[in-house]
């Protein structure tokens, strides 16, 4: 029977089954999973129609505040939406959205994000075709959320799966990380603390596009670390490749700031989300020239490789110290800033 399946069992439904940590992954595996009848649990799933491969993702963005220093939820919904579809090796197509707008609202801060989907939907050259707006009563919707499906052409030189990836493959890390996350927590105010930083927010598929280009063969597996960020993204790969991840802490870019911030809320900056970087796992023989074209593109100058696969019983990630020490970097049971993305 379908309900012998059914794993999750917990009585209410919190903040932390939507912060893609493992409370998240509870439910989505004990609950969502079997029902749907789902197998493979990416950002993207792929169709086959005709001779095309089709990805076709969906999100939601609950983002407070709605305007941040580097962004918003407009342009966020788009950026984000065309990643997931790039981190299945597609090339974005086209979106749909529905906004569902808070009774009250005022008509300027509408505008302002329908604008920022349109310029964030331009720069990534990927057209808005249609969707649906619903307005709730006030004190309902905290002013706006959006929702977004997108649709995008798989590059036939792509094979992504996690079953793929094997020992000696390279992780590489398209640039600093945290930004986002921080960003948010300064942006709502709550701390008496100042920084100078910016949500990294932006489309990745001109970088992927050239990754495809130089390493197709040797590509094996890409995410975008957003919501639990780098830890929940490597994590969830040891565990569905059944192998050990190895990363060299001095090689993975943190901000200054970011750092600071981190340091000052005992937070780990492998756990805070990101907007507008991606991860990706090349073969060795591909690394050299993968990691040369995603620094080939502005704004990929800091990308570098970040560790490398092991064979290994225990399908954990371990951060590695220039001084030889090693730690376990474990998935959080909920993300540590809620309503980030």
């Amino acid at each position: 029977m379908l309900t012998d399946k059914i794993a999750f069992r917990e009585p209410t439904i919190q903040l932390s089954h939507g912060a893609g940590g493992k409370a998240s992954r509870r439910l989505i595996e004990g609950l969502l999973a079997p029902y749907f009848n789902m197998k493979d649990l990416n950002d993207a799933a792929y169709v086959q129609a005709d001779q095309a491969k089709i990805a076709f993702t969906a999100d939601s963005f609950v983002v407070n505040p709605l305007r941040f220093p580097g962004g918003s939820i407009g342009e966020l919904a788009i950026n984000g939406t065309v990643n997931d579809i790039a981190m299945s090796g597609a090339k974005p197509l086209a979106i749909v959205s529905t906004l569902i707008i808070e009774a009250g609202t005022e008509t300027e801060i509408l505008e302002a994000e329908i604008k920022a989907m349109q310029e964030a939907a331009e720069e990534a050259n990927v057209a808005i075709v249609g969707g649906d707006t619903k307005v709730v009563e006030h004190q309902k919707a905290d002013k706006l959320f959006i929702t977004t499906a997108g649709i995008g052409l798989v590059d036939p030189r792509v094979n992504l799966s996690a079953g793929r990836v094997q020992k000696e493959d390279k992780i590489i890390l398209s640039g600093p990380i945290g930004d986002h996350g921080i960003t948010i927590l300064f942006a709502r105010g709550e701390l008496d603390l100042e920084a100078d930083i910016k949500s990294d927010t932006r489309a990745v598929w001109p970088f992927v596009a050239k990754l495809i280009d130089a390493a197709a063969p040797g590509l094996k597996w890409m995410r975008d670390p957003t919501r639990g960020g780098m830890a929940t993204a490597l994590n969830e790969l040891a565990r569905d490749a059944k192998v050990a991840i190895v990363l060299e802490e001095e090689a993975i870019q943190v901000r200054p700031e970011v750092r600071g911030a981190c340091e000052i809320l005992g937070l780990d900056p492998m756990h805070i989300a990101n907007e507008g970087q991606f991860i990706a796992v090349v073969s060795k023989e591909y690394a050299d020239d993968a990691l040369k074209a995603i620094r080939q593109v502005p704004g990929g100058e800091q990308a570098a490789i970040i560790g490398e696969v092991h064979e290994s019983d225990r399908h954990i990630v371990l951060s590695r110290s220039s001084y030889g020490g090693t730690r376990a970097i474990d998935m959080l049971v909920g993300d540590p800033l809620p309503r980030i993305c």
